[in-house]
């Protein structure tokens, strides 16, 4: 058993926190790594390989965050390596076409077929900022529909009532925001399909898009209501609103061909994020050839951008994909993330600690609460202290989770049953402490 754990040296983490905090605002370049939700410092992290990370001062971590999710093949997959390796032998920007970008958007479309057409960009935000721009310009309407809780990255116009860091800070809006750009921004309950009808009644002649995680992901995982997806699509479609599928989470992470393969929901327009590179900078977007052609140079909605379709990230993007095409993938990591899941939630049983587990594929939450979780509202009664309790208790014992309770928690192909077991073990022993 783990029991008392030893107790781990943070000093150099230490050290590197300080200076950062001198150099970079809050110390971290991305704010849910600040641990500010869970308290005490964040370990600086060196080298990773498969399932674990190795920090500065020489702890080792099964890691449960795999970079917020793309790392599907674990770190460092040794095939994906040697692409990148032999990719950048060959160069590392060109701003110029390659083959390796009509590959990639051909496996794209091949896993979604609702991508009939394809735009690379560099990060998950861009890829969102883009659609939108281009839903607008088909739609020729303003404004947008969000769901409470689902993040879409960091643009203006999408930090209402966003989830992910805003929600781990207690941040609802930002400032620096003009209100003149937020006013084209609706906000509805995520599975509240009755709000959603009411809104696109009164706000049919203005929407462009309704846009959402098919699966939040962004304030811990919160699985669709039956219907929900499937009368979101009818709506979109009987008043000329298109529907965008933010699958920067779920995209070839609980399917190869995502949340709308799972769910059978063709979306206009679809988003994907980093696990397109094997975890390296890179999005995409894409959906209907009509909608898609109205973008420059084919038509008049601008967008562009230097390291679009970087030859790295698209390297990686492609063995990573093909990896993940091999047979038995994605049923043993279903079969890896149910055994998670049902060790933790008997590990809290036993020790009579309230807790709701929801889980899509490899991806899942144990949100600290007894009551169901359905949205934003239901997911904020979760006990984030007690969250906080047991991360720490679950890190020093060498298992590294999200630093919040609203985020997701993720497996990859290199994590083993013995990886499982050693962390299901870890959890009693966190429970019965806690």
């Amino acid at each position: 058993m783990l029991g008392c754990a030893p107790v781990m040296k943070t000093t150099r983490s230490a050290q590197l926190f300080a200076a950062a905090q001198q150099l970079i605002p809050g110390g971290v370049n991305s704010p849910v790594r600040a641990f500010r939700s869970v308290g005490g410092q964040p370990r600086f992290i060196k080298r990773a390989k498969g399932a674990k990370l190795y920090d500065v001062d020489g702890n080792t971590y099964l890691d449960y965050v795999l970079s917020w999710g793309p790392m599907i093949l674990g770190h460092a997959a040794p095939a994906v390596i040697r692409t990148i390796k032999k990719a950048a032998d060959n160069g590392t920007s060109y701003g110029a076409p390659t083959e390796l970008e009509v590959t990639l958007a051909r496996m794209i479309r091949d896993a979604f077929p609702s991508m009939e057409k394809v735009r690379l960009v560099s990060s998950g935000t861009e890829a969102v900022m883009s659609a939108i721009r281009v839903a607008r310009g088909f739609t020729k309407r303003d404004s947008i529909l969000k769901f409470e809780g689902c993040y879409h990255g960091h643009s203006d116009y999408l930090l209402a009532k966003a989830g992910s860091g805003l929600a781990t800070l207690g941040i609802p809006d930002s400032p620096g925001v003009p209100a003149d750009f937020a006013k084209h921004t609706l906000t509805a309950p995520y599975n509240d399909i009755d709000t959603v009808r009411r809104m696109v009644t009164k706000h049919r002649k203005d929407l462009a898009c309704i846009i959402l995680e098919p699966i939040a992901g962004n304030m811990g995982v919160v699985p669709p209501a039956p219907e929900f997806l499937s009368t979101l699509r009818r709506l979109t479609a009987e008043n000329g609103i298109l529907l965008v599928f933010d699958e920067v989470i779920s995209g070839f992470r609980v399917n190869y061909g995502g949340a709308q393969a799972l769910y059978g929901i063709t979306p206009d327009l679809t988003i994907l994020g980093k696990i397109i590179g094997g975890g390296l900078p890179v999005g995409a977007y894409g959906g209907r050839e009509e909608i898609m052609n109205l973008i420059a140079p084919s038509g008049p909605v601008y967008q562009a951008g230097t390291l679009s379709g970087n030859p790295l990230a698209v390297s990686a993007g492609i063995e990573t994909l093909k990896q993940l095409k091999k047979k038995g993938i994605y049923k043993n990591l279903e079969a890896q993330s149910a055994a998670l899941a049902k060790g933790i939630g008997d590990a809290a049983k036993k020790a009579g600690i309230p807790l709701i587990q929801t889980r899509v594929g490899s991806m899942l939450t144990a949100f600290f609460t007894s009551s169901p979780v359905s949205d934003w509202n239901t997911v904020k009664q979760a006990d984030t202290a007690r969250y906080g309790k047991y991360f720490h208790k679950m890190l020093d014992q060498g298992i590294y989770l999200a630093p919040s309770q609203f985020e997701a928690s993720f497996l990859s192909t290199a994590h083993t049953t013995q990886d499982i077991d050693k962390t299901i073990r870890a959890a009693h022993t966190a429970f019965k402490n806690l």
